[in-house]
Order: C-alpha cells, then structure tokens, then sequence
C-alpha cells in the first residue's frame, strides 16, 4: 500500500465532500440563523450522525477490518469465500439489531429531546424538535449497512467510493434548501427544516445503494440469510463494544456536549455545529485518512510479525499528521472570525452570532493536532486486536472532559465546552502514545521530534504573520462574494507561503521522506 497515495484519494474526496459541507452550512446558516429552529435541526441532525460515527464508522471499522484481512489472507486467491461468508454473516445480524435499535429510539424520542434539553427546561422540547428528530433517524440503520460496505473496500485498498459518498448527503441537503428558498424563499424555517430532515434519511438510501454497487463491482456478492451469531461474528461483538471507546472518543464527547449545550442559551447547538464544520475540513482530510489508510497496512505488517514496518507506517502517519494539522490549527485558530464571517454572515446570521461562533472555532482547534494523533494512534491497537487498552484510555479522558465542562461553561459558556473537549483530546493522546510506547510497539524517534519541532516554529511564524494581516480586512471578511473570497485567499495565501516556506527551509518537511512516500514499494 502506497501511504501518500492511500491517503491523498480519500482525503481528495473528503475536500470534494467538504467543499459541498461549507456550501450547505453557509446556506443553512442565512436560512436558519442561531434560531430555535437552528438548534432544533442541529439535534436532529447530530442525533443520528453521533451514533453512525461511534457506532458504524469507528467502532465497526476498527473491529471489522482486522478480521476480514484474516478471512481474506485464508482464501489465498481471488475466491474471496471467506471474506465474503464472513461479510454477509456480520450483514444478517446487522441489520435486525439496526432495525430494532431505530425503532426503539424513533420510539422514545420525545423522552430523548427531554433529557438533553435539561430535563425539559431548555425550550427545546417541542413537536417541532421530536419530528425533525424522529424523520432523521432511519439514517443511522441505512449508513451503518453502507459502513459495512466501505469496510470491505477499504480493507481491499479501494478508497475513493466510500470517501465519495458523503458528498450525496451534502448534495440532497442542499437540493432541500433550494426547494425551500423556490417555495416561499425561505421564508418558513419550520418547512426548511423538514425539507432538510427528510433529504438526510433520502442521502442514506442513496449513500447505502452506491456503496452497495461498487463493493458488488469488487467481486463481493451480499445476500440475507437467516441471524446466526457464528464464532466470527461473536469475535466481532466482543471487539466492538470496547472499540465503542477506543475508536470513538471524539463522538462519545460529542454526545456528551450535547446534553451540555441543552443547558446552554439558544443558538449554542448552531454555534458548535458551524465552528465545527471549519474544525471538522483538516479533520476530517487529514485525520481520518490517515486513520483509515494505516490500519489495512498495520493489519497486514502485523500479521507478518514485521515490527519495523508498523513502526514506520505510524511515524510516517504521525509526520504527514502533524506536517499538516499544526498549521491548521494554528491558522484557525488565529484568523477565526475572518473565516466566520466570511462564510457565514448574512441572511438570519448576525455580527453577534459571528463573534460567538468564532470563539468557539479558536477553543475547537486547541485539539486539532490531538484529535488526528488519536486516529494514528488508536489503530496501533486494533491491529493486534487490542480494544480493551484504548477503552481505559478513553474512560480516564472522558472523566477529565466531563470535569472540565464543569469547570468551564460557567465561566467561558459554549466556548468552555469546546476547549474541555480538545484538552481531553490531548490527554487520550498521551495516554495512548505512552503505552504503545511501554510495550515496545512504537516509539517517537529523535529524527521525528526534531522535525516536529521545526513544524512548530514554521507554524508558529505563520501565525504571527496571520494576527497581523487579519485585521486590515475586516471591511472585506463581510462584504460582497469576491470581496469575501479575495480577503480570504489572501490571509490564507500569506500564512500559507509563511508556513511552507519555513518549513522547506528549516527541513521540516523531509523532502527524502516525502519522495520515498511516493514509492509504492515504500510501505510494501
């Protein structure tokens, strides 16, 4: 496998998807504003999205991928009959614990918006919020069946279609919208919201059908047969539940955080959502590329007891990571309001409302850097089909994230809870490096801590070139189209030559490294 390459397609059409996420919240946010409605879509929306990411996505992913590289290594052809008997056994107890699990909780949700929104006394308990909830539901059964078909493309090293798919939601959300604005203009955010509710669950049949073709494309063929809990599929059980922890730190915080922003004044869900969408672009690019692309390759070095392969697949993860997630974070963190308000002031999206938001991008960001290491590191343990270790890990971090909020909110609101999370983020990360490192199993070398260091000054230059030119656009951030996109670019364009350049100059990037990456014989 081909790292650079691995990860350069799935986080390429994570940008795609990403792009299609900024149009879609820049729309939601002049027709929705930090509103009640705002608040009530955002818990709907997040409700469903929480449980696939804990659930399906990372606690799935990091339990399933290991043993379907078992069953396809005991093929050892292009039969795939383990694989595949393996796959359609997982998919028949799948689905009824979905089905189930989706109608319970459509089932309880007046009781489930009651006990976020402070036990009732929130305001958000209402017709408007339980429907909205209820309609986005189904979404959470529809997208777990596709994660079970991306597993299997990603396990064979076919990226692209699953790191596609997120862009049909964005695109039948924004086609929501557009109905919306052609109806009365946008008029009634109550008919915009159901709109949109009803386009997410639309995007799950449409995402689950397209994963669906390509994993049959890959020669795989799913049919349902009747529930049966086999030795493989009781394995799986037991590694998923500890894996719930281990792989989903970031969402099990998320959920957390909501029963937190219940507390909070309105607009708090829309002012996390938004901030997190800027969070969530090298996030999401780099992170969960990175994380996704290394764990077929630590299965399969593992398997070969080749404990210099794994050690060169995370550093060269933990590099590339870091290479680019500290001047995200860095810039994020120091043009905020800039790029708020460049995207999403206007309509029912006022100054104020960009000022909140923006404090909340600058907390978010603290753990950026974190949040990536944790997804290089975790699959560190997966591979050796550890889950147990990361769940005491998690636990100790979701104690200091609990008792941060505490700490927090009161003083800096919904800004305090978002740099709780990053500062648990970063303690998950410690703890997580410091066992792999007890055991052995990896260890950070002093060429690599040199050239972290280089990133940090190179990152740390561009920031202090960044809070200078920031405030000479002010007149710009908020303008016309271009006038928003130029002042952008520019503050961007700035820091960006400042970083790179640096970073060149200083061998923060390893240029060696980066041509060797290049080489499909480099993690082979």
């Amino acid at each position: 496998m081909n790292l650079l390459k691995s990860t350069g397609i799935i986080g390429g059409m994570t940008l795609i998807s990403r792009i299609f996420g900024f149009a879609r919240d820049m729309m939601l946010s002049r027709l929705l504003g930090a509103s009640a409605v705002g608040d009530a879509w955002q818990l709907a929306f997040q409700l469903p999205n929480i449980f696939r990411r804990l659930f399906a996505e990372g606690a799935f992913s990091a339990a399933f991928v290991p043993l379907f590289n078992r069953k396809a290594a005991e093929d050892g052809d292009d039969s795939n009959q383990a694989a595949q008997r393996f796959s359609n056994e997982v998919l028949s107890v799948f689905i009824p614990i979905l089905l189930v699990f989706s109608a319970l909780m459509i089932a309880l949700m007046p009781w489930v918006i009651w006990l976020i929104d402070d036990f009732g006394n929130g305001g958000r308990t209402n017709a408007t919020s339980i429907t909205l909830a209820r309609i986005t539901f189904p979404y959470l059964g529809l997208i777990s069946i596709m994660t079970l078909f991306a597993a299997i493309l990603n396990s064979i090293s076919k990226f692209a279609a699953a790191a596609f798919a997120p862009v049909l939601l964005n695109i039948c959300m924004i086609a929501a919208m557009l109905i919306a604005i052609f109806i009365d203009g946008g008029a009634n955010p109550e008919n915009t919201a159901l709109l949109l509710a009803w386009s997410v669950s639309l995007a799950g049949v449409l995402q689950m059908l397209w994963l669906w073709h390509w994993a049959r494309k890959a020669g795989f063929r799913f049919r349902l047969q009747r529930p049966r809990f086999t030795p493989d599929v009781r394995e799986l059980g037991v590694l998923i539940l500890p894996a719930v922890f281990g792989a989903g730190i970031y969402q099990i915080s998320r959920f957390i955080d909501l029963f937190f922003l219940g507390r909070l004044e309105e607009g708090s869900f829309v002012f996390l959502a938004l901030a997190d969408r800027l969070n969530q672009l090298p996030l999401g690019i780099i992170g969960i590329a990175l994380g996704t692309a290394i764990l077929p390759a630590l299965s399969r070095f593992i398997a070969k007891d080749d404990a210099g392969g794994a050690q060169r697949v995370q550093s060269n993860a933990i590099e590339l990571g870091l290479l680019l997630t500290v001047p995200a974070a860095v810039g994020l963190f120091c043009a905020a309001q800039p790029l708020v308000s460049a995207f999403y002031f206007g309509g029912k999206f006022g100054m104020d409302d960009v000022i909140s938001t923006a404090s909340v991008v600058a907390m978010l960001v603290v753990g950026l850097p974190a949040y990536v290491l944790v997804k290089v590191l975790t699959p560190g343990f997966f591979a050796r089909k550890d889950t147990k270790t990361p769940v005491y890990t998690a636990a100790v971090s979701l104690t200091i994230n609990i008792a941060l909020n505490l700490a927090l909110i009161p003083v800096m609101g919904v800004a305090g809870l978002a740099l709780a999370g990053a500062l648990a983020a970063w303690a998950n990360c410690a703890m997580l490096y410091t066992i792999l490192h007890r055991r052995g199993q990896f260890t950070i070398e002093p060429d690599l801590l040199v050239r972290i260091g280089r990133i940090l000054l190179s990152a740390t230059a561009m920031g202090g070139v960044i809070w200078f030119l920031a405030p000479y656009g002010d007149t710009y951030y908020g303008a016309g189209v271009i006038a928003r996109i130029s002042s952008i670019l520019a503050l961007v364009g700035a820091g960006a030559i400042v970083y790179f350049g640096l970073a060149w100059v200083t061998g923060a990037i390893d240029r060696s490294k980066i041509t060797m990456l290049t080489r499909k014989q480099a993690a082979n």
